[in-house]
């Protein structure tokens, strides 16, 4: 099942069906489901494995989904078009903010005008990987970047419109976590 944030945004028509881009789609379950609510998805993801199992499962289930192997600090060369609604669930934290103005850059690039940009990553806050510190190791042995809700808001208002802006509790493998959500536009 997709989060409850992204099933809230298409439930309550928030955002309705349009050309969707999944960046970093992994396995493409989030995908997969908005697909099957009418949305054209396509999914990015830089793992050839993850792209590899979401064009299977999709086939699997019926779900008409294009997947593209890229990384999403590049060009984007491979991505063709703009979208009308992007997403990334758990991604931003990935990127250290040296990196972070190129991601942002390809996302407003890529986005539609008045296009919707929603964005869930891990705040500062969140207890989880030692509780403390903007940088975090995860038992995976991967670094993750915490960042403020206010870091974000300043992030994001470069480049976007800010709609909702907020700390919310998700549910993760570890036990819940501490995420800022935030719901934005393209101008």
């Amino acid at each position: 099942m997709p989060p409850d944030a992204i099933v809230e945004l298409v439930e309550s028509g928030i955002v309705k069906p349009c050309r969707t881009i999944d960046l970093g789609c992994g396995t493409g379950n989030y995908a997969i489901y908005l697909s099957d609510r009418g949305f054209d998805v396509t999914g990015i993801d830089f793992s050839p494995t993850a792209i590899k199992i979401a064009q299977e499962s999709a086939k699997k289930k019926g779900a008409e989904c294009t997947f593209i192997i890229s990384d999403i600090l590049s060009n984007l060369d491979e991505v063709k078009g703009t979208f009308d609604f992007a997403y990334d669930w758990e991604v931003l934290h990935h990127i250290f903010p040296e990196n972070r103005d190129k991601y942002l850059e390809n996302v407003n690039r890529i986005l539609s005008p008045k296009g919707k940009y929603f964005s869930l990553s891990f705040c500062e806050k969140d207890p989880q990987f030692g509780g403390i510190g903007k940088y975090r190791k995860t038992p995976l042995g991967t670094v993750l970047y915490f960042s403020s809700e206010d870091e974000l808001k300043t992030l994001f208002s470069r480049y976007f419109s800010i709609i909702d802006h907020r700390t919310i509790e998700i549910f993760g493998k570890y036990g819940p976590h501490i995420a800022t959500y935030s719901l934005m536009e393209r101008d």
